[in-house]
């Protein structure tokens, strides 16, 4: 579909009420329905639970999947390879690094701006994680985003094998909490917490949308994209630190959950194509939307199992069949 100023307000209006439909959804539903009049009523006990559970776990449903699903959009652009992922620049590896040893020392609890000290940890492994693999990236020789691929994957292994270490080294009530936010889980996050995370995600998508247009020409290969005006190795570090900085943001909340950032742009591309003008934009609130139903589905096994699978279970249940549908559809 070619990108026109109608087409792309179109998309993002279809996906805004998407996107309202479900959070409407999620917020009535669940493993205690709650009645729309009573919920709205101040001072009932629906409207407690409406203000002070539901309502920040769904913005936060809708904060992670807005971040994983618009940076997976941009780097399966950027790196031309539909299997690209989020979490390949190390930012999972930093975060599930940072996250583990907050709680082995027994510093979960303790917050700074509204953030658990899991959190607070995870955010600056994140970050400091990206920060080298970029660098590593640069002094390489590899061409293009190689290089920068390659030290990812490797900081991942490296922090998949300190965890392991740390893992065996905690008391087994830590390792419980370990694995809990290992899997990816959304709970009850702070007003000022979800404010800071989502300011940095509202600015990271933003200026990815901003870079749409150079996005399509990088997409051409170096060359062409060099050719036609774009300082190819500087926006691609920019929108690296665009990806790095949103999916860490949305990380240090909720630790990993998978498949959202894989999943969700190759459906935006089977319906919208490949222009990120288009894709991006979809991509972010299809990525919202997939993620509040899969945080519904997990509070209504509640009824069933009497407890609450993590939400990065649900997504990788219902992710990993729905991918590999589509890449059997592809190749039909």
């Amino acid at each position: 579909m070619r990108a026109t100023a109608g087409r792309v307000l179109g998309v993002t209006g279809a996906g805004l009420l998407l996107a309202l439909g479900c959070a409407l959804l999620a917020l009535v539903a669940g493993e205690q329905p709650l009645d729309l009049g009573e919920a709205f009523t101040d001072g009932t006990t629906a409207h407690t639970i409406l203000v002070s559970l539901r309502l920040p776990r769904v913005v936060l449903a809708a904060l992670v999947g807005a971040a994983l699903a618009a940076s997976g959009s941009m780097l399966q652009a950027l790196l031309r390879n539909p299997l690209a992922d989020p979490f390949v620049l190390g930012v999972s590896g930093g975060a599930a690094l940072g996250a583990t040893i907050a709680i082995a020392l027994g510093f979960s609890t303790a917050g700074l701006l509204g953030l658990s000290g899991a959190s607070v940890f995870a955010l600056v492994g994140a970050v400091v994680s990206t920060a080298l693999v970029l660098a590593v990236g640069r002094s390489s020789r590899a061409e293009g985003s190689t290089g920068t691929l390659l030290a990812g994957v490797i900081f991942n292994a490296f922090a998949l094998a300190a965890i392991i270490f740390i893992k065996a080294l905690v008391a087994p009530d830590k390792l419980g909490e370990v694995l809990f936010w290992l899997a990816g889980s959304l709970g009850h996050e702070s007003w000022s917490a979800l404010s800071f995370s989502g300011a940095i995600v509202a600015l990271a998508l933003l200026a990815m949308f901003t870079l749409a247009p150079r996005i399509n020409l990088l997409m051409l290969g170096d060359d062409d994209a060099q050719s036609l005006g774009v300082d190819v190795r500087r926006t691609r570090l920019v929108l690296l630190l665009l990806a790095s900085a949103a999916v860490s943001a949305a990380v240090a909340l909720s630790g990993l959950v998978g498949f959202v950032g894989l999943l969700v742009p190759h459906l935006a591309r089977l319906v919208l194509g490949a222009d990120q003008r288009l894709s991006l934009p979809a991509s972010a609130l299809l990525g919202a939307s997939f993620l509040m139903l899969a945080d519904l589905a997990a509070r209504l096994m509640f009824r069933v199992f009497h407890t609450e699978p993590p939400v990065g279970v649900i997504t990788a249940l219902l992710g990993g069949p729905l991918f590999l549908l589509l890449m059997m559809r592809r190749r039909a």
